[in-house]
């Protein structure tokens, strides 16, 4: 067989491995397809999918070759082509791979040689051709990787090639938890004291900083170490999941008590410090008893001067310290970077969607009349306790904290409701409030309405720091297989760092002025769960914390933003996957400009804050006000587009203006030399064809024709493949030659396919299986005789396939 056409894995097992083979790479240090990411989940409707094609953007990323220095450290990535490709091919290919693995080297091969860069840059030229019998050997590239890494000390080397923790099971780390355990263990091994490690929630910080702690304790360069968090659950999460491993080494600092024959500590924060000194229990600790100190979610405060957990950090200066966050926070009070430095290794929100590790979402923004345009009370109002309510405007910031409208926390509960009975009744879901007064009002609000809260107290809880009923039930809340609580109304306790993998609805009834804490919340929803079917989820968004989303600072938008009217579902219609051209009626909700000029004050109990009376009114209706849609385009661009919600009642109307009559839409359609053109009408108009195939339940599978002739003129439609049967049916190619038949029963299987959009544009005779006929040229005139001949017999293709509108004409007698 000529090389040109074999496989690329073909080259790969008759070329590149016997070349890798030939340099001295023993099996053990390369491996063949290695899966990097996992494919994107694209969310349509109420549907979603992965992407798991990897020829398609978005799509799983595999590297052909992975080479290893030791069994963690990748070294070099191959990326294989077929022979009729020139040797450089997959470069660039490579080089992404090459960049994710933080692995220096980057080859691309066609069978021929090599195409090898060296992104040191320690060799000159950066790239160079190499025949098959060159390939480096792996003493080469080690020797390169450690002037790379600058790791000059026995020591140093010793400990970067300590391996990672296997359990047997076959779980290893993902590509980005792999750079950012190597980058730690690199960091120390040269020295650095402090280390900011900045991973997004839910991609495995805590695993991530286990396998950073097992590789220093088994090397003995760390002998002892104290692991801090500031919620309790998450230390007891932490010692019976990722930590594990550690078995009786392990020991959990309670009761102030101090043992000292423990080599891995955890502790909540506050079980070491204390405003009293003999409170403060990690002075009974030498100050060089640690030699590692790592502080989970290290953004709330530790790196503040007159911080608790900066106590604990001075007081163990000796130790390394590692910072673990998925928000470093910089603020005039506190900054991770002045205390850390730079974070070595960085994994956002948005790269963990696009590799298809985190969850996209959707966001529904719901602006009530009262949040978009204020209340004011009139003259001489008495507030529902018999309080006379000051005279002013109150607004978003003012509600459930200076002021509670109890017809709005109805409207609030109503819409969650809505929500979650037309999508998943048993959805976990976390309603975020002002404060543990409101998060009380709002599980009242929530029990009234919802019918399985009357047959189960534990559907909706209130889970807040005082509420100790409530946070027992913390530990059910998050289990994926605990049905119960379904809903938990919360102030603050739920923000960070608790894991709910399976919360496919997060309600933001609060005001969120810190984008710290908007990504911390947001974060509650970020796990994948493909096991427990939660592959998305949904923000409800009630006081417009979502603008953040326009923060520069903001890393991650969503799939789409959808802020429903007056009559409007709360749930997005189906058609919101694309972009419409309406104008809005309504202006898009924005906080009004003079909530920064009113004092909110306030603490975490609902007090409304010193020289302020709270005013509870039960009388003055609220409604819902505007509506505005966000959406990511193919590109992963936010595109803002204004857009009136079309329900099937509407696009009929629409469809009934456009064409008129039955017979004047089959004359339009009939006459048309371009079908597109109808449909690019159609969209101009406001119904574009996706808004047409979702109006019926099977509307994926039916031709623009049959959609618009059923849905505005009740005709019973034929799907795309059972129009392609008739035509198949009746001998309507027989005056074609061989060639020119199998073109146009080619081009009626694209259109059962896709529709008479991709039959009627030339780029079709481009791919398969046109591309078997010759060139697009070569098919219009060397086959049909010209472009007017193709084009003629198109349209009989097209007359042939709308020649039977109706289904009872082609059922037999």
């Amino acid at each position: 067989m000529n090389k040109k056409e074999l496989s690329e894995r073909d080259i790969c097992t008759k070329f590149i491995t016997p070349a890798l083979q030939q340099a001295g790479w023993q099996q053990h240090q390369f491996r063949e397809e290695v899966n990097l990411t996992d494919g994107r989940v694209m969310v349509r409707g109420k549907l979603a999918a992965r992407i798991l094609n990897p020829k398609v953007k978005g799509g799983p990323k595999r590297a052909d070759y992975v080479l290893y220095a030791r069994s963690n450290l990748p070294i070099a990535v191959i990326e294989a082509k077929q022979a009729r490709f020139s040797i450089g091919h997959g470069m660039q290919q490579a080089l992404t791979y090459a960049e994710m693995l933080d692995a220096p080297f980057a080859v691309s091969s066609n069978g021929e040689g090599f195409l090898l860069h060296d992104r040191t840059a320690l060799t000159q030229p950066i790239e160079r051709e190499l025949k098959l019998d060159q390939f480096p050997t792996l003493d080469e590239l080690w020797q390169l990787y450690q002037e790379w890494k600058d790791l000059a000390e026995a020591d140093a080397i010793q400990l970067v090639e300590q391996p990672f923790h296997t359990d047997g099971s076959g779980k290893e780390p993902r590509y980005y938890q792999r750079v950012a355990i190597n980058r730690a263990i690199e960091a120390i091994a040269k020295g650095q004291e402090r280390v900011l490690l900045v991973m997004a929630t839910g991609t495995g910080k805590t695993y991530t900083a286990f396998q950073i702690i097992w590789r220093l304790w088994k090397a003995k360069t760390r002998k002892r170490i104290l692991f801090l968090a500031d919620r309790n659950i998450l230390v007891d999460q932490t010692i019976q999941q990722d930590f594990a491993p550690f078995g009786e080494v392990m020991h959990k600092v309670t009761n102030r008590k101090v043992k000292k024959n423990y080599e891995i500590y955890l502790a909540l924060y506050q079980a070491v410090t204390g405003k009293e000194e003999w409170k403060q229990i990690y002075r009974q600790f030498p100050t060089d008893f640690f030699d590692l100190v790592v502080i989970d979610e290290c953004h709330r405060g530790s790196a503040a001067d007159d911080s608790a957990w900066r106590e604990v950090l001075d007081y163990f200066s000796s130790a390394t310290h590692l910072g673990l966050t998925a928000t470093p926070r910089e603020t005039k009070e506190a900054s991770n970077t002045t205390y850390f430095g730079n974070p070595i290794y960085t994994y956002s929100l948005k790269q963990g969607i696009e590799d298809g590790f985190l969850a996209p979402y959707k966001v529904i923004r719901i602006a009530t009349d009262v949040d978009a345009v204020g209340y004011t009370p009139e003259k001489g109002k008495f507030d529902k306790l018999g309080q006379l309510v000051e005279q002013r405007q109150y607004n978003t910031k003012d509600f459930d904290r200076n002021l509670v409208l109890e017809k709005r926390t109805q409207l609030v509960a109503t819409k969650v409701w809505e929500y979650l009975k037309v999508t998943d009744p048993m959805a976990k879901t976390i309603v975020f409030c002002d404060n543990q007064d409101h998060a009380e009002r709002m599980r009242q609000a929530l029990v009234k309405i919802i019918p399985a809260a009357a047959s189960n107290r534990r559907y909706v809880m209130r889970i807040t720091g005082d509420d100790r009923e409530g946070k027992a039930q913390l530990s059910y809340f998050i289990d994926n297989d605990e049905p119960y609580p379904v809903i938990a109304t919360t102030s603050k306790l739920l923000t960070t760092g608790v894991d709910a993998k399976t919360c496919k609805l997060i309600v933001l009834d609060q005001n969120i002025n810190s984008m710290t804490e908007f990504k911390q919340i947001i974060g509650r929803g970020t796990r994948l769960r493909e096991d427990y079917q939660k592959l998305y989820f949904t923000i409800i968004d009630f006081k417009g914390a979502t603008r953040l989303f326009a923060d520069p600072d903001f890393d991650g938008e969503p799939t789409v933003i959808y802020e429903p009217k007056a009559d409007d579902p709360v749930i997005p219609p189906d058609s919101m996957d694309g972009p419409s051209t309406d104008e809005p009626e309504v202006p898009p909700y924005s906080p009004d400009p003079m909530d920064n000029a009113i004092p909110t004050g306030g603490d975490r109990n609902g007090n409304a804050g010193e020289g302020r009376t709270k005013y509870i009114i039960d009388d003055v209706d609220v409604r819902l006000a505007v509506e505005r849609s966000q959406y990511l385009d193919a590109e992963g661009k936010l595109i803002t587009e204004d857009y009136r919600v079309l329900l099937r009642g509407d696009i009929r109307r629409a469809l009934q203006a456009e064409f008129g009559s039955l017979k004047d839409f089959l004359r339009r359609w009939n006459n048309a030399e371009r079908k597109q053109a109808v449909l690019e009408e159609l969209a101009e108009h406001g119904v574009p064809l996706a808004v047409l195939q979702q109006a019926i339940p099977n509307g994926d599978e039916l031709d623009a024709f049959d959609l618009v002739a059923h849905v505005a003129f009740d005709q019973e439609p034929l799907t795309r493949r059972e129009r392609a049967n008739n035509v198949k049916k009746r001998d309507v190619f027989g005056k074609y030659g061989e060639q020119a038949r199998a073109v146009l029963e080619a081009l009626l299987d694209k259109f059962a396919d896709h529709g008479v959009q991709d039959i009627e544009d030339a780029k079709v005779l481009e791919l398969p299986p046109f591309d078997g006929f010759g060139s697009k040229t070569q098919i219009r005139r060397g086959i049909f005789g010209g472009v007017e001949q193709y084009t003629h017999a198109l349209h009989e293709l097209e007359q042939a396939i709308y020649n039977t509108p109706q289904r009872q004409q082609t059922e037999p007698a």
